[in-house]
């Protein structure tokens, strides 16, 4: 009696498994969990501009899109501010510094922190204005308009080069591009964090 093995037809084929995309999705739901403090009027525009703001700035992975979003979370106060706190004090610092390009009486003042990431400096307001064809330095007020900072924030992590950094998950380089320094870090990386739990 020969002893022969299954027919073929009779071996059940597993079908290869593709690889499961990430849900990338930013949505006022999920902003609330990041920062359950936040303004709905700032969230909500965050969540209504992410997808297509963040295709053309290719955060199109889940480290690029946690990392953004902990440095947004920080820099707007857990998304309830689009301006810089200190008043006249804070702002005095800004006064002078030619690496802002404030060059002029009241800059200080008039290029202080504004929007997702607090933009800073009349070079700045200048340079990114002209990215997004809006005339930031001529009306840096703008920049507290949700709907426009928005796009600044994307504007400034292209024009910066962030997504590298975030891709060796190195939160101190990430927030030394966003902020000149690391002030702050400790709570961003906490932000950070507590994204990686939404996102991955």
């Amino acid at each position: 009696m020969s002893m022969q093995g299954s027919p073929a037809e009779d071996v059940p084929v597993e079908e290869p498994q593709a690889p499961r995309q990430p849900d990338l999705a930013v949505s006022f739901e999920r902003l609330s969990r990041l920062a359950p403090i936040g303004k709905a009027e700032i969230m909500g525009n965050i969540a209504l501009h992410f997808s297509r703001l963040a295709a053309e700035a290719d955060l199109t992975t889940p480290l690029r899109v946690c990392h953004f979003l902990a440095q947004a979370a920080h820099e707007t106060d857990r998304f309830r501010t689009l301006e810089e706190k200190g008043g006249k004090k804070q702002f005095a610092k800004y006064e002078g510094r030619e690496d802002l390009g404030n060059t002029e009486p009241g800059d200080g003042a008039r290029y202080h922190g504004r929007g997702i990431f607090q933009l800073t400096g009349r070079a700045n307001y200048k340079r990114i204005g002209r990215m997004l064809n809006i005339d930031l330095e001529g009306r840096p007020e703008l920049a507290l308009d949700p709907r426009i900072s928005v796009q600044i924030a994307f504007a400034y992590w292209r024009d910066r080069k962030i997504n590298a950094a975030a891709d060796r998950d190195d939160a101190a380089r990430v927030t030394q591009l966003i902020n000149g320094g690391l002030n702050g870090l400790a709570e961003r990386r906490q932000l950070l964090t507590t994204a990686k739990g939404i996102w991955f």
